[in-house]
């Protein structure tokens, strides 16, 4: 059976056969057995709605005798170990965009102070720092990257863009726009040694890079699963350090507030949550081994 090419397309995807589609990094794609998944969920869910959503879904107090852990936790430990985390420090959130406004907007904030960004940050996320600092007087620094990104060079420059009013870096770990690996982990170890906490945008890093998101030192970690990991659209992931989990919330408070790191993200109301659900059936083997497929 034929891993790549035209009949492989055809065989196991939805896209149009006359397109050589190119834009996963914008808006991914499914495959046909990952979509078929996903179907399956909603089916059942369709099934006993209130059942599914409200007992097996999440932590809601009501879980049913028989099931253990929520559905929405034993997702989030499959995708964890593909990840290289533990399924505790991880939540699902829409997109990277969606994990990384949770982050700023429960930073605590004052007067003077600055969120640190790179000139290849992600617009939608500089934005969002732009959004929290204008409001609280604080400002955002941005810092230039050199080019060609060499590793030593990108953490000489984030360093000198370091003062002793940032209260958070943002370093992309795949550049949206130029597709740079930035150190992430040596950046982190920097900002560390400094006592500023970073977020790491992963947005395009999984299905690319073989991860393992608790050795890289970084406080947040968000990224893709519907860019490159092929899980149905739309579904993210939100990494917590476990001092860091308490004081981040969701962007939309729900019944969990203040009730941990899961179980806030777990439950913010009703919602579709078939793309999270179906995120384990993409797996590694299609995620980024195919590329060493024989």
């Amino acid at each position: 059976m034929s891993h790549f090419g035209r009949a492989a397309l055809e065989r196991d995807w939805g896209l149009d056969p006359s397109l050589v589609y190119l834009n996963h990094g914008t808006v991914g794609a499914s495959p046909r057995r990952v979509l078929a998944a996903q179907q399956r969920i909603r089916d059942e869910i369709e099934r006993q709605p209130s059942r599914f959503l409200l007992r097996e879904l999440a932590d809601q107090g009501m879980t049913r005798p028989g099931h253990d852990r929520p559905r929405i936790r034993v997702a989030a430990e499959a995708v964890a170990e593909f990840l290289g985390a533990r399924g505790d420090d991880l939540v699902f959130v829409d997109n990277a965009t969606t994990g990384a406004n949770a982050v700023l907007q429960s930073l605590e904030l004052e007067a003077g102070d600055e969120i640190l960004v790179t000139d290849l940050g992600y617009g939608a996320v500089t934005n969002t720092a732009r959004y929290v600092t204008r409001r609280r007087g604080a400002s955002v620094r941005v810092v230039e990257m050199p080019w060609p990104p060499e590793a030593r060079a990108v953490l000489r420059a984030i360093e000198q863009g370091l003062t002793p009013r940032t209260r958070l870096a943002i370093v992309d770990h795949i550049t949206s726009e130029t597709a740079a690996i930035l150190p992430i982990a040596d950046v982190a170890a920097s900002c560390r040694a400094r006592g500023v906490p970073i977020l790491a945008d992963g947005a395009h890093a999984p299905g690319q890079l073989a991860l393992d998101i608790g050795a890289l030192g970084v406080d947040w970690y968000t990224g893709n699963l519907h860019k490159w990991a092929w899980s149905p659209r739309s579904c993210g992931i939100l990494w917590a350090a476990p001092p860091r989990q308490a004081a981040v919330h969701p962007t939309v408070i729900s019944w969990n507030l203040d009730q941990g790191f899961t179980a806030e993200f777990d439950w913010i109301g009703t919602r579709d949550p078939s793309a999270a659900l179906a995120a384990p059936e993409a797996g590694p083997e299609v995620a980024f081994q195919h590329v060493w497929a024989e």
